[in-house]
């Protein structure tokens, strides 16, 4: 006791500095560290979107008629041509029949009147034979003006009788090309009753069932092509500078994440949504889940360029002020602003092309909810 109050000062002293101590490590501010290293980089673009076909359909009667049968059903692969469903053809079938018979008896009514034609050809070029007998005959004053006169009443008539003949033949004709029409459309409509499908894929929805009657416009199947399908992902505006056609990405769907598919941006879409501020990529998918559905949602994550050996940090070390970037540097104790120069940026790195080196410690926040560093401030690095 002697001595404490023989050394009060020196003890006050000491408390008051190691409290000052004490209180500037539990006030500086919290940080992870990362030491600045060159790697390799790749410059991603990530995007959440759905699977979607490039080319679907729907299947739909042209007739009203009818359901007769179903052939396929959902998940059901088809080929091109391949027979999808029928319609009750019995009617039209009937209407068939009634237009061949109407062609035969067009064609034996053209055959009658060409029978005529000839018959009134051969009566004419006899009436124009005895026409010239006469008048050779009444030139040489053998027969008298009678007789010529009914040689010439006989000519008009048989020429008149000719051309009422091939006018009716005419007819006959356009008759037989109108029952040959009606006859091609009635089979075609008889063919409509077959539906087809007009390429190889997949039936994705069905919607009747047989008993029920269709009528065009209605959707019958949903038929997708599986040739070419693709993950539209809806991509930051920021990003549409450095996207083109062609280049490389990955998708990995929800329902499968721990796989990734190989897939190559097809088209890049030119309206970007009022609200999200996003806009449509899509990306051609080389290779579908088992599994896969029209409509799945998948995450695209597209390569927009790549460095060799670059400076690399993870993002969340880099810091804006002023709308500029930089980096919390680590210099005695404290953060040290530095205004960097930005290049590439990945999903979690970035690119740094300047204003940092190889082997410097940069900072930032040990959790993301407490407020940005300032310059200057006491560290402590968790």
């Amino acid at each position: 006791m002697n001595w404490l109050l023989k050394r009060w000062k020196w003890v006050l002293g000491v408390c008051v500095l190691a409290g000052v101590l004490v209180r500037g490590v539990l006030n500086a501010f919290p940080v992870v560290v990362h030491e600045v290293q060159r790697s390799f980089m790749i410059a991603e673009v990530t995007g959440t979107g759905t699977l979607d076909a490039r080319i679907k359909t729907t299947i739909s009667p042209k007739l009203q008629e009818v359901l007769a049968e179903v052939f396929v059903d959902v998940g059901d692969q088809v080929k091109q041509g391949q027979n999808l469903a029928r319609l009750d053809d019995r009617e039209l079938t009937r209407q068939v029949e009634v237009s061949e018979a109407i062609l035969a008896a067009a064609r034996a009514t053209e055959e009658r009147v060409r029978v005529d034609e000839a018959r009134a050809a051969a009566v004419e070029t006899q009436a124009r034979s005895e026409h010239k007998r006469a008048t050779d005959l009444h030139n040489a004053r053998v027969s008298s003006q009678s007789e010529l006169d009914k040689a010439i009443e006989q000519l008009q008539v048989a020429e008149s009788d000719l051309a009422r003949s091939r006018a009716a033949t005419l007819e006959a004709q356009r008759h037989v090309s109108t029952a040959e029409k009606n006859l091609a459309y009635q089979r075609e409509r008889l063919g409509f009753t077959w539906i087809t499908s007009p390429y190889d894929g997949v039936i994705t929805r069905r919607d009747h069932d047989p008993g029920g009657v269709v009528v065009p416009g209605t959707s019958l199947l949903h038929l997708v092509s599986t040739s070419e399908m693709w993950v539209s992902a809806w991509v930051d505006e920021t990003a549409s500078a450095a996207l083109a056609v062609g280049q490389k990405a990955r998708v990995v769907f929800r329902s499968d994440s721990d796989q990734v598919y190989p897939g190559t941006v097809a088209r890049i879409g030119r309206e970007t949504d009022r609200e999200t501020r996003e806009f449509a990529t899509d990306i051609l998918v080389e290779k579908l889940p088992p599994n896969w559905m029209v409509g799945q949602r998948a995450d695209a994550i597209i390569e927009t360029g790549r460095v060799e050996d670059a400076l690399v940090i993870p993002l969340k070390f880099l810091a804006w002020r002023g709308g500029k970037a930089g980096v919390f540097a680590m210099a005695s104790g404290k953060a040290q602003w530095r205004e960097v120069q930005v290049g590439l940026q990945g999903v979690n790195q970035v690119e740094i092309r300047a204003g940092v080196k190889a082997g410097e410690r940069v900072v930032a926040p040990a959790q993301p909810s407490l407020k940005q560093l300032q310059n200057g401030q006491r560290i402590r690095v968790r």
